[in-house]
Formats: C-alpha cells, structure tokens, sequence
C-alpha cells in the first residue's frame, strides 16, 4: 500500500512538471529540465511528456525555447520511437535564431553519436518527405557534420546505410542538392577505395544522363551534363576511367559545340566544354569508336586552327590575319595529344596524305604566332619575381606564357616524323607550385621547360567576378580574360537552372 502510494504521488508530481508547460517562463524552463530526466520512469505519461516538451521548444519566448531544445538530446538514450518523434521536431519547428540553430545541431549530434542509424533514418526522412527548407537543411547537416563523427559511429554498416538512401535522394535533387550530395559519399571511408570511386562515377553516370543524346540548344541539359562531369572528374584515375564520359563529348557535344547553350550568359561554354573534355583525357581508358572519336577531335581541332593567310585560293585568302584562339587549341590539342597515344598511327595511316600536308601547314602558321607571342611575353615578365607577378596584368601575362608553351610542347610532338606523343603537360588553369611561377622571371626557359612545369598559379582564384573583363596589349595582339559562371537548378531530375556559381574560364585571342 506504501508502494503504492508513492507511486501516485511520484505520479502526480511528474504530472505536476508537465502542467508546468502552462505556467510562466520560468516554470516552462524548470519543466524542460525535468521532463527529459524524469521521461523513464513514467511511461504511461511518454506521449504526454513528449508533446509538452515540443511546445517548449515551440515557445515563443527564445529562452524557453533554446532550453527546451538543449534538453532534447536526453531523450537520445530512449526507444527509437522517442528519438524518432523528437527528431522530427529538430527540423519542423527549427527557428532561424542562430542560437536555437547551434543548440538543435548539438543535440542532433549527441543523439546521431547513440544511434547513428536511426538518426539518419529520421534525417533521411526528412530529406525525402518534408517541406523544402527542413530538406535544404537536412542535407546541409549531413554534409557538414559526417566528416566530424568518430570513427566508432561511422560504421561500414552505416557508411552503407548512407550510400542506399543517398541514392534514393538522387533520383529527385537540384544541382546544388547534388554538388552537397557528392561531396557527403566522397567523403566517406568505403569510397575511398578504387571499387568505391567506382561506384561514384556510376551514380554521376546515372545523373548525367550519358544513354541519351545531348540536346545542344537545351540550356539545362548542358548545364547538367557540365555539372555532373565536375563532380566524376575529382574521381578519375588511372585505374578508374574517364571513358564513358569522353566518349559522350566526342560523339554528342563536340560536333554541336557552336551550338551549345548555357543559363549564364557571361560563361564560355564552349571553351568550358573543352577544358572538361582536356582534364579528362588522360584517365581514358579503351575506347570502342577510337579511330572515330579522335577523328572529330581531329576535325575540331581544324576548326581553330587557320590557314595562313597568304594561302592562295585557301579559305582566308583576301581576309584580314586570322585570329589564333590560343586556350581553345590548347584544349582541343592536348586531348588530341591523349587520344592520339591510343593510336599512334593515326596521322600516318588514317587520314589522306592532302590532309596531313593541310594539317602541317595550320601547324606551322600557329607555331609562328606562338613564337612571337612568346618572345613579348618573356621580355615583359623578364627580371619580375615575388610580388611582381601578383599584380593581375603579370598575372595574365604568366597564363598566357602558359598556354603558349603548352601548345609549342605540344605542336613540337607532332611534327616529329612518325608523329610524338611523349611529352607532358601540364594544363594552363591547373594549380602549380609558386615556386614555379616566380622562375619565369628569373631565367629564359626552354618552350619545353615552361610548358612542361606550368608555371603559374591557379587564375580564377583573384580574377574580377562573372562580367569583369582585363584587357593586355602586347605590342603585336590582345590578350583578355574573362570570367563565366555556372548555375544550379530547381528539383525534378536534376533541375540545373538555380543560383549558385562554381565554374570559371578564360578566352585568349591573339589579333
């Protein structure tokens, strides 16, 4: 009877801390203390518990509410179903008072660290079935704080966990989605391995839609296309390939590439398209359609590299002196030049003998210009070293001495007799040691030697934003840079039509 009495009035009390929801603030706070660690005990009072400490953490006084919060993550050490209930709270009710934002992240924290799989199940949730800004911030939760858990949470087990219900996330995302969607399974232990990564570029695979022909005029498709490759080729290597996708670009975008369009208006695209195209030459694996593939590159590469203009009957005869796209040949040389190595003989073998001597003849006239261009550039960076070079005009100046000496290294190969594929490159917009742009000043490299080390510091990196355009007269030509960004998109299969802006280019003329 004792017993029993004590109970009821055990009871009563903890009755007494619900109804304290009621009272004035201070009341509220004592009760969102005492709910949580009392929560046990009474079971037959869980549903009521647990709705009176949501409408703390719904008060409108921010004290009341902010403690409330914090207190939550007591209930972490219950049942799923509590977690699950209070968990759905976090993002439903979640105020955009920073402070209640740090003390709702903590507690999701605490309770991810008890049972990482049931808090996921419930992050996942929300992902998948609630309203739009509860999604954007589950997602950036999980970006965020994954790589801070402790190996003993981050299972396999779980890492799996993630790697499933990502993949169902994906089939309905934004572009901006898929970039933080990326960036968590990159992130996790299991896809560091080559079978992970792997795994990674069959998801961006999916995404990118490569089954399907390309539509050139259709600004989205481009845009996600663009953006897929962004996120496979931090994936390739020598032992996972970048075949499926160079395949794509030489059988559906290069022969639209005058044809291609993109949301923003200030961005290159189709130089874009060829630097995509350029980083992802040298982890191409076999290729079906090699003969075919390198023939439109072949045939692309033509395009930009004009005959001389004292060419009787040639097509710029009477015309003012063609002007020489140095980044675009730069591009459309070096995925040549790694294309090429795959068939050595295709200079020699299969195109006619008119071509090659046209071929030679575009190469010569391009080799002359490169030499002048780079003789100027030499002589204005001559003697400049440290803080010298910062200055955007050196700064120009040293990318264009890049990508000169890239495409001379590059020329040299291919007036080997059979044709070279030996040399190395690297490309112009690659980061490089600084060590290596302050030599330029200090002494007259070979065209070989500067090509081959890059010798420059990353450009976008100071560059003026979107439109901004830097213009550089040397004495014979023109040399500008500008400056084009990507955007994101709306939800349905990859809407990649949104706001934010990640890509930069560059365009170089030689007048």
């Amino acid at each position: 009877s004792l017993i029993i009495d004590r109970l009821y009035r055990d009871l009563y009390a903890y009755q007494a801390i619900l109804d304290g929801v009621k009272g004035g603030p201070k009341e509220k706070r004592l009760a969102a203390q005492f709910i949580p660690k009392f929560f046990c005990s009474f079971p037959a009072l869980a549903d009521a518990a647990i709705n009176a400490q949501l409408d703390l953490c719904e008060d409108e006084d921010v004290s009341v509410s902010t403690s409330s919060s914090s207190s939550c993550q007591r209930f972490a050490c219950y049942g799923c179903e509590t977690r699950k209930q209070i968990f759905t709270h976090f993002f439903s009710y979640l105020l955009d008072d920073s402070a209640e934002f740090n003390q709702v992240n903590t507690a999701l924290i605490s309770i991810f660290k008890i049972d990482a799989k049931g808090t996921l199940g419930g992050l996942f949730s929300q992902i998948l079935q609630g309203e739009d800004i509860v999604r954007e911030r589950a997602i950036k939760f999980l970006s965020t704080k994954l790589k801070m858990m402790p190996d003993d949470t981050m299972t396999k087990e779980v890492e799996d966990y993630i790697f499933i219900e990502t993949k169902k996330v994906l089939e309905d995302v934004t572009g901006e989605e898929f970039v933080l969607l990326m960036r968590i399974l990159s992130g996790l232990k299991s896809m560091q391995t080559v079978s992970g990564r792997q795994q990674l570029v069959e998801l961006v695979v999916e995404q990118a839609f490569l089954e399907q022909a390309l539509n050139p005029t259709d600004a989205d498709s481009v845009d996600r296309l663009l953006q897929c490759t962004r996120q496979a080729l931090p994936l390739f290597s020598k032992n996972v390939h970048s075949t499926r996708f160079v395949t794509y670009f030489c059988e559906f975008v290069l022969p639209n590439l005058s044809l291609l369009t993109s949301p923003v208006a200030e961005l290159d695209i189709q130089l874009e398209v060829l630097k995509l195209l350029a980083e992802m030459g040298p982890y191409c694996g076999d290729m079906d359609k090699l003969e075919v593939n390198l023939n439109m590159l072949f045939e692309k590469l033509l395009e930009f590299m004009p005959l001389p203009p004292e060419e009787e009957n040639g097509e710029n005869a009477a015309n003012e002196e063609p002007k020489l796209q140095f980044s675009y040949v730069e591009c459309l040389l070096f995925s040549f030049h790694q294309l090429g190595k795959k068939l050595p003989d295709f200079l020699i073998d299969k195109i006619s003998a008119e071509k090659l001597k046209d071929f030679k003849i575009r190469l010569q006239y391009f080799a002359r210009g490169l030499q002048v261009y780079i003789r100027q550039l030499r002589v204005a960076l001559q003697g400049k070293t440290g803080d010298a070079l910062k200055t955007e005009e050196n700064k120009i100046k040293v990318v264009a001495l890049k990508i000169t000496n890239n495409i001379n290294v590059l020329i040299k190969d291919l007036f080997h007799n059979p044709p070279s594929y030996k040399s190395t490159v690297t490309l112009s917009w690659k980061p490089v040691q600084k060590t290596e742009a302050a030599a330029i000043g200090q002494k007259r490299q070979s065209g070989e030697d500067i090509g081959a080390t890059a010798t420059t510091k990353k450009l976008p990196t100071n560059l003026p934003r979107r439109d901004a355009r830097q213009i550089y007269n040397p004495p014979s030509g023109k040399y500008s840079a500008s400056i084009g960004n990507f955007s994101y998109g709306d939800r349905g299969q990859i809407g990649w039509n949104n706001k934010s802006t990640t890509s930069n280019n560059m365009f170089m003329v030689l007048q």
